[in-house]
């Protein structure tokens, strides 16, 4: 399996049950295969907050910040005017099972 994605809501999106919730935009609910993961795309003007309930993510963007984020930990990245990054599961072998919002 490459990955399971289960996206709960999403901004811009036309049907009624899949549209934001209050101020949240996104809340997906992604299994990440080994080695895989989120190549490098760009988001602005929000908030992204990877949350790893098992594993870990592997997290590198254009400001130059790069790291792995594990259970128990929650990054909150600021996009402003516009960043790109990407999110790796951090094991070749184990998946990773991760919320974001």
């Amino acid at each position: 399996m490459a990955q399971r994605q289960f996206l709960v809501f999403i901004w811009n999106c036309n049907t009624l049950e899949r549209q934001q919730f209050g101020l949240s935009r996104i809340l997906n609910d992604d299994t990440i295969a080994g080695g895989r993961g989120f190549g490098s795309h760009a988001h602005a003007k929000m908030e992204i907050i990877p949350i790893p309930l098992e594993g870990g993510l592997k997290h590198r963007n254009s400001m130059g910040t790069e790291g792995i984020i594990r259970f128990g930990e929650v990054q909150v990245m600021s996009a402003g005017s516009g960043i790109t990054h990407s999110e790796m599961n951090a094991s070749p072998k184990e998946e990773a099972k991760t919320l974001q919002l």
